[in-house]
């Protein structure tokens, strides 16, 4: 087993996880949660692999992932008072997930000969489009379409990436920096609570 492969392992338990958690606190049942779990870890994949041409998708191709997600689903239901221990956990699982996730899709898009710019799209789309239908799913508006700086990391990471690359980086050493980096920037723009700028449409109708 490689390295990058041991990220993805780890970065689909983390997404489980999320899934996992985002489906308890809105008390979904036991089918929804691992419905739930399932679309967080494989639905920016799939949606990558689709792209490139990479059919059947990855999940489809290698059950191993299957087994995974239902394992870890498994274990944060039986574990679930003990993930509510950890402080503000659904967001830490996310970040890591975001962070792994996005050094794959970018490094997909390299394999694929595609050009830089198409590989950084990749990145985030195989790190924030597990997240879009996860929340579609819970019928919340995508963290990647609020305030909330989520995307915008993606892509700082995906960036990130590519210059280490060019530079002829160690391999493990870009998959460790680009994914601390995208974590880092999560991190700090919660804790200083950063955000994109909002705008808004002034209601026409509204009385003058």
């Amino acid at each position: 087993m490689t390295f990058f492969d041991t990220l993805d392992i780890l970065g689909t338990i983390a997404f489980v996880i999320s899934g996992a958690l985002s489906a308890m606190n809105r008390k979904l049942d036991l089918f929804g949660i691992f419905i739930i779990a399932f679309v967080t870890a494989i639905g920016g994949g799939t949606v990558r692999d689709i792209l490139v041409g990479n059919t059947p998708v990855s999940w489809m191709q290698n059950t191993t992932s299957l087994y995974l997600i239902g394992g870890v689903t498994t274990l944060s239901i039986i574990l679930r008072n003990k993930l509510n221990y950890l402080k503000k956990s659904l967001f830490l699982f996310d970040t890591i997930g975001l962070g792994i996730f996005t050094i794959i899709g970018v490094e997909t898009g390299i394999q694929a000969g595609l050009e830089p710019i198409i590989c950084v799209a990749l990145g985030t789309i195989t790190g924030c489009f597990g997240g879009v239908i996860r929340d579609t799913l819970c019928n919340e508006i995508p963290v990647i379409f609020r305030k909330e700086i989520y995307a915008t990391a993606s892509i700082a990471g995906g960036v990130c990436f590519m210059i280490l690359h060019s530079f002829n980086v160690h391999q493990n050493i870009i998959y460790i920096s680009t994914t601390l980096f995208i974590i880092i920037i999560r991190l700090l723009v919660v804790r200083y609570r950063i955000s994109l700028p909002l705008f808004t449409v002034r209601n026409q109708n509204a009385v003058k």
